[in-house]
């Protein structure tokens, strides 16, 4: 079992910066695939971007330039460095920790974008 904690969200103004953090639980940590997503009132909840074990990484387009995401396996951390948010940016967003076919999730943490 694996749990998982995220922080750094509030509320920023447009065109402000945030670092969500999410420490997991375990020593296996790094054998992980990470994501962050996020799920805004009404809509589905989308992949915002991803790091493999591997450390190649994957961003939805609408945060392309603006969003980086990476891991620190000493800490047991996966980071979201978001720069340049726009109101769209406001949500609930989720760490993930994938392997083979089991999936877990944070509790999620708010993120909101005055305009």
């Amino acid at each position: 079992q694996v749990q998982l904690v995220e922080s750094g969200g509030g509320l920023v103004e447009t065109g402000g910066s945030l670092r969500l953090s999410c420490a997991a639980s375990g020593s296996a940590f790094s054998i992980f695939d990470m994501g962050w997503f996020r799920q805004a009132p009404g809509k589905q909840r989308e992949l915002v971007a991803a790091i493999t074990s591997g450390g190649g990484t994957n961003y939805a387009d609408s945060v392309k330039g603006r969003f980086t995401i990476s891991r620190d396996n000493a800490k047991n951390t996966v980071y979201l460095q978001m720069n340049s948010l726009k109101p769209e940016d406001t949500a609930v967003y989720y760490c993930n920790a994938k392997i083979l076919y089991s999936n877990y999730w944070g509790q999620g943490t708010q993120v909101t974008v005055s305009s």
